[in-house]
């Protein structure tokens, strides 16, 4: 039986990304409710409440105190009423099944599905700027010999030799200036050559990683438009098989169609399916999970004597009859989008089987359990109003063969269903 292929593996993804999307929206939608206003006003209450009691006098205690409690209640039962208006959500997903899909069109563009590579931005863009270099090491200012200047008139005839030796001592200071200016300017070169050295280092550093970071950047844009061009010929050439009727093909196509059928993420189906040729049949299966994995929460309630909230069950009744209207809605849901999808008509008939993967209550071991066997041909399936009708009678109608309670796990005998 065909799985689902590469171009559908692909569109499959997309589609419960958008559905995740989708999700997260209403589920922001929800968080701006008014249940979540009431809890959000309830623990703003609280915490008033707490920073009153710490200043608060014996006699407002007791009144504080109350409202904080009331405070929680509050948001507990805020709370509760949250996972209702989500467990409401899942029935009503469950419930709508069939509906669901009548309001899109299930046929599949296959040209629009080709695709233009996308790249982000260069992520090592402050590698593209060179590294400032080192500030200027200017040599220091050379020592200029000042003189002693001689003492005029007599004091000048007089102290010649006091003048001499200020002279010799200035000279002798001025040397070791000199000397010590001469050290220090060769100690400026080395620094400058230093702090040259390190900076084209670093620039070299730089500019190696630039270019590491360029080629890797460079070959996951390559890969990019790779797999976008490998992707592009997949279509392409699915597009000229599916035009020649190429069982592999029609297949693809099926696969990618179905896997466009995002089911609830709380009712997952699957589908096997194989083309003849020579009939123009699909013989599909579907699989849905089994009745234990399906919700059966009738509600949440906050209970104030034990401060928890509590759940209360479906009826049996509900459960089983909320299962077994949903494995019939997959079945007319699976053959309405193949047909309707299918605007070449290259499929004329459809043998399908609805059933889940569990343990058999009759056997002990696990196996495939089929709930419902039915053949449709397109032109009459086609012809039907599925806004307006109620699965089991359609059902009936073609001529299916269903189980008594699939909820119990009931088996059908698949064998000799006829076409209507």
């Amino acid at each position: 039986m065909a799985r689902r292929g590469f171009l559908a593996e692909v569109q499959h993804q997309m589609k419960v990304a958008a559905r995740e999307q989708e999700r997260r929206s209403r589920e922001a939608e929800r968080a701006r409710s008014a249940a979540y206003r009431s809890a959000e006003q309830a623990r703003r209450a609280e915490e008033r409440a707490a920073a009153q009691l710490a200043r608060a006098t014996a006699a407002e205690e007791k009144r504080l105190a109350k409202e904080a409690r009331e405070a929680h209640i509050a948001a507990m039962e805020a709370e509760a009423e949250r996972r209702n208006l989500e467990l409401s959500q899942q029935h009503g997903e469950i419930d709508s099944l069939l509906s669901a899909t009548l309001e899109v069109d299930d046929h599949v563009d296959l040209a629009s599905l080709r695709t233009v590579a996308e790249h982000p931005p260069f992520d090592r863009a402050d590698l593209e700027n060179p590294i400032s270099p080192p500030r200027p090491i200017p040599d220091p200012p050379e020592p200029i010999f000042a003189p002693p200047v001689p003492h005029q008139g007599l004091r000048g005839l007089l102290g010649g030799k006091k003048h001499e030796k200020a002279v010799a001592e200035a000279t002798a200071a001025h040397e070791v200036a000199v000397a010590q200016w001469k050290s220090a300017v060769v100690e400026a070169e080395s620094a400058r050559k230093v702090a040259a050295s390190q900076h084209a280092d670093l620039e070299a550093k730089r500019v190696s990683e630039l270019e590491a970071e360029r080629t890797r950047y460079a070959n996951e844009c390559a890969a990019r438009e790779a797999a976008a061009a490998e992707r592009n010929s997949a279509i392409d050439s699915l597009i000229a098989d599916l035009g020649y009727g190429a069982v592999h093909a029609v297949e693809e196509y099926v696969s990618i169609v179905l896997s466009n059928s995002v089911y609830p993420d709380h009712f997952p189906v699957e589908h096997d399916f194989e083309f003849d040729p020579a009939s123009a049949e699909l013989r599909l299966r579907a699989f849905v999970p089994p009745p234990d994995k399906v919700p059966t929460t009738a509600a949440y309630k906050y209970k104030k004597s034990s401060d928890e909230i509590t759940t209360t069950t479906l009826s049996q009744k509900a459960c089983k009859d909320r299962y077994t209207n949903a494995v019939f809605q997959v079945a007319l849901r699976s053959i309405h989008e193949v047909f309707e999808a299918d605007h070449r008509g290259l499929i004329k008939t459809i043998s399908l089987q609805v059933g889940t993967n569990t343990i058999d209550p009759a056997t002990g071991r696990d196996g495939y359990i089929p709930f419902v066997a039915v053949g449709a041909e397109r032109d009459t399936f086609l012809d039907l109003n599925l806004s307006n009708v109620v699965p089991a009678a359609t059902l009936s109608h073609l001529g299916a063969a269903v189980s008594k309670s699939p909820y119990d796990l009931v088996a059908v005998d698949p064998s000799g269903i006829r076409r209507s």
